[in-house]
């Protein structure tokens, strides 16, 4: 797949994403965030895995275990508790400092840099957020919806680097299939424990669940778990930057808030930074801590030489 072409898979889940803030306060029943995770992971995991029936080795469903504990489990919990916490903007602008934690994890872990031109993208992405978020108006900055979303950030960007790192040779659907199922099981029994019993649903509760099921999760995992084939960890977690732009564009749109100048340049500024990052990476983007940058292998040879020597999780 050529790399513009994984660039723009890559830019449709987020946009999605971007919306789970919106549906979790309009439509969800309040106050049940791992409820939420569970209907909206769950019952996708399985009717994926009813369609394809592709069974793990042992040696991948291990992996497959720590890898839905950190992208689905111990991502979608705190998600919904930062999206009940603190305002959609906010929470996506927290969550959105993905790019930054993936570099900082690369490098303390698997001796992953990240040149300049990368960093300016990152830095100038996650500026357009402030500007889009923080300088409009005054946020209420909940210690709990805090940590969550930060928490979030956390384990979805070191799932992202596992991912990359252990590529695990399953079709992309059954991939993602099995995530979501084991990461919808984990979760199922402190739904259970601790958010019984259920309100009555009302309409508007099962439409949004359905939502957050369907068009929040199936068709755009399976997107971003095709695009993380084909992209570096830092490079498709740029592209969460756009979570929060579209969370302002749906607030624009769905509850007639007013675009301020500050904003519509924060969204301009995100879109240059996420161009910015998204050069092709023969151009520059990672090499292993040690190798000589002037006649060093190329990106894919030093991604190859880094899983060769590092040491198997």
């Amino acid at each position: 797949m050529r790399h513009s072409s994984a660039i723009i898979m890559a830019m449709l889940p987020p946009i999605l994403w971007g919306s789970t803030y919106l549906v979790t306060t309009e439509l969800l029943p309040p106050d049940k965030p791992i409820t939420a995770a569970v209907l909206r992971v769950l019952p996708v995991g399985l009717l994926i895995l009813l369609m394809t029936r592709f069974r793990p080795t042992a040696d991948q469903f291990k992996k497959l275990v720590v890898i839905s504990l950190l992208v689905i489990s111990l991502f979608h919990w705190p998600l919904f508790v930062a999206a009940y916490r603190l305002p959609g903007g906010l929470a996506a602008m927290l969550i959105s400092s993905q790019p930054l934690i993936v570099a900082l994890l690369g490098f303390a872990f698997f001796g992953i840099r990240v040149q300049r031109n990368v960093t300016a993208g990152i830095a100038l992405g996650l500026s357009g957020v402030v500007m889009v978020l923080i300088v409009p108006s005054k946020l209420a900055w909940d210690t709990v919806g805090v940590i969550a979303a930060f928490s979030a950030a956390l384990s979805m960007s070191l799932g992202t680097l596992l991912t990359k790192r252990w590529a695990l040779d399953m079709p992309v659907l059954a991939f993602t299939g099995w995530q979501l199922l084991l990461g919808g099981l984990f979760l199922l029994p402190l739904a259970l424990l601790f958010e019984l019993p259920m309100q009555s649903l009302e309409v508007r509760h099962i439409s949004g669940y359905l939502y957050l099921a369907f068009v929040g999760t199936l068709l755009p995992y399976f997107l971003w778990m095709s695009a993380i084939r084909h992209l570096e960890p830092v490079i498709i977690s740029t592209l969460i930057l756009l979570s929060p732009v579209s969370a302002m564009a749906l607030g624009y749109v769905v509850l007639n808030q007013a675009l301020t100048p500050w904003q519509l340049l924060g969204a301009g500024t995100v879109l240059i930074g996420i161009l910015i990052t998204s050069v092709p990476p023969s151009k520059y983007i990672f090499w292993r801590s040690g190798i000589n940058e002037g006649g060093g292998p190329t990106t894919a040879a030093a991604i190859k030489q880094t899983n060769e020597r590092g040491s198997k999780l």
